[in-house]
């Protein structure tokens, strides 16, 4: 068996979280492998929206078993939120959940020593979401983090010991006010410890191993998307993990041999959220239709993602270093209603054409496009590849054959039932 992997393709938000339960009946093991609970994996069915942070998107599907692996961060305050929520519909997930005792924890001072960070760093910050996610991992690449299995023996001490080497930075370095903040965050984050101590903790490593050894069938579960990778994606611009395929194997302790699949999920638009490039952004009425009809706010933060037109040099890119087998296109109904659609098929960078993604974008970068013909008709109720407009296999035609991998799903609405197999 094989562990197959499912990423985003662009700056996050593409819809990993309802393919995943999409393709969940087909798996017997979900797992998260990289990212913290700035990830927003948002699933619909039965009219219900669900929007999960740390999860797996597999819990809403009964008897599989779904893990966080080691390359996860996890705020205990909001994993307590996500349970409790989850609670309240009837999904109890003792059974059904593990957690690596190798999966870092954010700490109360993590999250301070972002805001202070972003703070100082005045106009040029990061657009960080200011959940702790960067420095939480700056102190496990720094040999100082606390992981979950710290939780099961002399964890006060090794909490406070973090604690007081955050605090000094805090106070003497950025010169930050956070006794306040502090205090009022800490009580519910030990609250999130003794809910995170319920729950079945594991060495994951060897675990999903022994689950693929057995013959189960596993998926690895990407947050954020390609684009946002700590190595490969718009730098500094980018979250502080592995997003693409090659995290999978360090973010569950899996061997490169052992990856099978590769699906890669893209917009059949762009949208990115936060600060940093966007070649294609569309700063017009364009771009707010496609905000406005896309329901463009982050279901994390609730900010409005900036939008533009599909990018076919990063899009390529992002094939190239994750080793995409086969691509899912979201958000197809989203332009039901445009005359044509524009493509980015290359760049101009310093007056040469270019197909190849650059070491760094910045405004030198100039899209060119070509454009589509929109096919003018509602998606939103069909059922099948039999009832596509003409206009919209084009498009889906004319993707391939520029990317040189098929699209074997296209979503035409935010419902589960909503997601058409080619």
């Amino acid at each position: 068996m094989k562990v197959d992997v499912l990423l985003g393709l662009q700056w996050g938000d593409e819809g990993k979280g309802k393919i995943v339960d999409v393709l969940t009946p087909h798996y017997d093991v979900i797992t998260r492998f990289q990212g913290g609970p700035n990830a927003g994996h948002t699933l619909e069915f039965n009219h219900i929206k669900h929007v999960l942070h740390t999860i797996p998107s597999g819990i809403f599907r009964d008897d599989k078993i779904n893990v966080i692996g080691n390359g996860v961060v996890i705020d205990p305050c909001i994993f307590k939120k996500e349970i409790d929520s989850l609670l309240k519909l009837g999904f109890d997930l003792k059974k059904t959940l593990f957690i690596s005792k190798k999966a870092h924890l954010i700490l109360p001072t993590h999250r301070l020593l972002d805001a202070a960070s972003e703070a100082a760093k005045g106009d040029a910050k990061i657009g960080s979401t200011l959940k702790g996610i960067g420095p939480a991992y700056r102190d496990k690449i720094g040999r100082d983090g606390l992981r979950v299995g710290d939780i099961l023996l002399n964890f006060e001490e090794k909490y406070r010991i973090r604690v007081k080497q955050h605090t000094d930075l805090l106070s003497n370095y950025y010169h930050f006010d956070y006794a306040a903040a502090l205090a009022d965050y800490e009580k519910a984050w030990f609250e999130g410890i003794e809910t995170i101590r319920q729950f079945q903790l594991i060495e994951s490593e060897t675990f999903i191993n022994n689950q693929i050894k057995a013959g189960k069938s596993v998926i690895a579960e990407g947050a954020q998307g390609t684009m946002l990778d700590i190595d490969f994606g718009s730098y500094p611009f980018v979250t502080s993990s592995n997003t693409i395929t090659a995290g999978a194997c360090t973010g569950l302790g899996i061997a490169p041999n052992k990856i099978g699949k590769v699906y890669g999920i893209f917009k059949a638009y762009c949208t990115r959220v936060g600060s940093g490039p966007f070649p294609t952004e569309l700063n017009d009425a364009t771009g707010q239709k496609l905000r406005d009809v896309g329901h463009e706010y982050g279901s994390t933060t609730g900010r409005p993602r900036r939008c533009g037109w599909l990018d076919l040099v990063a899009l390529k890119y992002a094939i190239m270093i994750n080793g995409v087998t086969e691509l899912i296109m979201m958000k197809a109904d989203v332009l039901d209603d445009f005359d044509a659609i524009s493509v980015c098929t290359k760049y101009k960078i310093g007056g040469v054409l270019t197909k190849d993604f650059p070491y760094e974008l910045d405004d030198s970068v100039e899209p060119i496009f070509e454009s589509i013909p929109g096919w003018k008709k509602p998606l939103t109720g069909v059922t099948s590849e039999s009832d596509f407009p003409e206009e919209l296999n084009n498009y889906i035609s004319y993707l391939e054959s520029q990317l040189g991998v098929p699209i074997s799903i296209v979503s035409v609405g935010p419902d589960r039932s909503q997601t058409i197999v080619r």
